[in-house]
């Protein structure tokens, strides 16, 4: 559902895509090696030694080595970018039917800016801080994003401004359009949407000028009321894609192209949070009423000048989305307070719904569902000030691994045994790349945390057990960084087994879906510009951690769903709190090297 051309990838920005390599089949035995190691710390011994003997059976089987060829097959086709790539775009968020909106969105809450008081103020320095790095994108001048020794892919920047998700049956689809021609914003007020362009006569609107449209958008939109049309993008994916038809069926198409087509949107939220955890609610869904929750780059703005940004994660993921936002916020700082041009009137056109009664009702429904869905979305925000990067760092440890152990401890305080605990790891070094699975519960990990409510070890003992899981979880991290997990390899295999042919024991055995059953889903996005950023849990029996890992501090999001399964994000940010002070306490007087 393109018309941008795919000419359009140049400059600076694509330069290496070419030189970069495919993702590649990890070596099978290999693979199951890893698999029966992670199986270990999380199942009892007598489940363990099952599960050992079936993963065996299937690595000697014939069947194994038969699915293993088709893999390396399909990864060798002619113009296929990555063998993983349409399943996993399938999988996970196309053809995944729950609403994007709490279970698959993700939020950035950036910290206050005192010079900002008032809420168009601070948006529009945000406005020409996105409209500058979107210029860089689109003419390719975008230094690629890389790691210290190569390029990192910059497939998934086609999916950032002028694009969307769109709700079909039985998977969605994904809309991008010409840049030139739709230098356009949405902004969303009291339900209404407007739509203006940061053009005129080939100039880019300043910041002032951008302010005043503002202004007078929400002036106008506070009027009036309308109905929330919004709200439907909040909905199970099929019902969306039904009363998108309906929508369509009343006359909105223009509507529906406008603000699918526009580079952003921008939300002028009325609230006033206070807390850490009221701004993250605020940011992720608010009402609901003032968003279109399928575009994928949404910035949000309070009336108290507190702002923010939701992304929809389907085709592009935090890294490249919280460049953005990094350079929008240093943008909007850097940004002098300067007077609009005498002469300059604010243009913007309304984008009026048509809204029959049918429409009426199902918005009406599907404010229902949002409310109870968002309503049992329970919040906890850990600002750990006692220590962040800096500090880790001048322990001797990797700082993500040292969060990591922090997690592993709490958890396993909190659910009285280690549980199965994803952590993302990216992928971007090879083309098209996205995400791996880092299984961070290890044997070593479990040894140590064990230790450190075992009163017959001392402190000797349990650092050097942190040592190792610290280096053990490094290692696992560079597997997964590298193409070697797990999960996306076993997950290849299952995909290629014939619907004529009997599904393999190893992905039927209750170990395969207990051990990626993520009862703690976690990953980190690290800026000095965020006072935290956050997501869903991806279970109803687990929570979902967040981290930032800033210089001098430490920002956890902890998320859960109200329910019968008695979770609670307060008592496990204490735990993480608690595990944080006891590992400090731990190892501040000698580096983890030194033992």
């Amino acid at each position: 559902m393109s018309t941008r051309e795919i000419d359009e990838e140049h400059g600076a920005l694509f330069a290496q895509q070419e030189q970069l390599p495919k993702l590649p089949v990890p070596d099978l035995e290999s693979t199951l090696q890893k698999y029966v190691e992670s199986l270990k710390p999380v199942l009892s011994e007598s489940e363990y030694k099952h599960s050992a003997h079936v993963v065996a059976e299937f690595g000697r089987s014939a069947q194994a080595q038969e699915l293993q060829r088709r893999l390396k097959a399909r990864a060798a086709e002619p113009g296929r970018a990555s063998w993983l790539e349409e399943w996993w775009n399938d999988l996970s968020y196309m053809g995944y039917r729950d609403p994007v909106i709490p279970f698959v969105s993700y939020h950035y809450s950036y910290n206050d800016d005192p010079r900002c008081t008032r809420a168009t103020q601070r948006a529009a320095k945000l406005i020409s801080g996105a409209i500058a790095f979107r210029a860089r994108v689109v003419d390719g001048s975008l230094e690629p994003d890389s790691t210290r020794t190569s390029a990192l892919c910059s497939h998934s920047y086609n999916y950032m401004f002028n694009a969307c998700r769109i709700p079909a049956e039985p998977s969605d689809k994904f809309r991008t359009v010409a840049y030139h021609g739709n230098e356009t914003i949405v902004v969303v007020r009291n339900s209404r949407f407007f739509e203006f362009s940061f053009v005129r006569n080939n100039v880019v609107l300043s910041a002032a000028e951008i302010e005043q449209t503002l202004e007078q958008i929400v002036q106008t939109a506070d009027a009036a009321d309308a109905v929330a049309v919004g709200v439907l993008t909040t909905d199970h994916r099929d019902k969306w894609t039904r009363n998108r038809r309906m929508l369509l069926d009343a006359g909105n198409a223009s509507v529906l192209q406008a603000i699918e087509a526009a580079a952003f949107v921008v939300c002028m939220e009325p609230d006033m949070p206070q807390t850490r955890e009221e701004l993250s609610h605020v940011i992720w869904h608010a009402s609901g009423r003032n968003r279109w929750f399928d575009k994928p780059c949404q910035f949000v703005v309070t009336d108290s000048a507190r702002a923010g940004f939701c992304g929809e994660h389907s085709m592009i993921d935090g890294t490249p989305t919280l460049r953005l936002a990094d350079f929008a916020v240093a943008h909007s700082l850097a940004l002098p307070d300067g007077p609009v041009p005498r002469g300059f009137n604010p243009a913007f056109n309304e984008l009026r719904f048509q809204t029959p009664p049918t429409v009426v009702r199902a918005v009406a429904q599907a404010q229902s569902r949002f409310d109870a869905n968002v309503a049992a979305q329970h919040v906890c925000v850990l600002n750990f000030a006692a220590f962040g990067k800096d500090k880790i760092k001048k322990l001797g440890c990797s700082p993500d691994a040292f969060v990591q152990m922090v997690i592993q401890l709490a958890s396993t305080r909190h659910h009285g045994r280690a549980r199965p605990t994803y952590e993302a790891s990216m992928t971007r070094s090879f083309l098209h790349g996205r995400t791996e699975t880092c299984r961070s519960v290890s044997s070593d990990s479990v040894a140590w945390c064990t230790s450190m409510d075992d009163p017959s070890a001392d402190t000797g003992r349990r650092i050097k057990l942190l040592r190792t899981a610290l280096a053990t979880h490094s290692r696992l991290t560079r597997e997964a960084v590298n193409g070697h997990g797990v999960d996306r390899h076993l997950l290849g295999l299952r995909m290629l087994v014939a619907p004529t042919e009997p599904m393999p024991a190893i992905f039927t055995d209750p170990a395969y879906t207990y051990s990626s059953h993520w009862f703690v889903s976690t990953s980190q996005m690290s800026s000095e510009h965020l006072c935290s950023y956050g997501w869903s849990a991806v279970t109803p029996r687990g929570y979902g951690i967040a981290y930032n890992i800033r210089e001098n501090s430490l920002i956890i999001h902890v998320a859960c769903v109200r329910n019968e399964h008695g979770l609670n994000s307060d008592r496990f940010a204490q735990c993480l709190e608690t595990a944080a002070h006891d590992i400090a306490s731990l190892i501040d007087v000698k580096k983890v090297s030194e033992y």
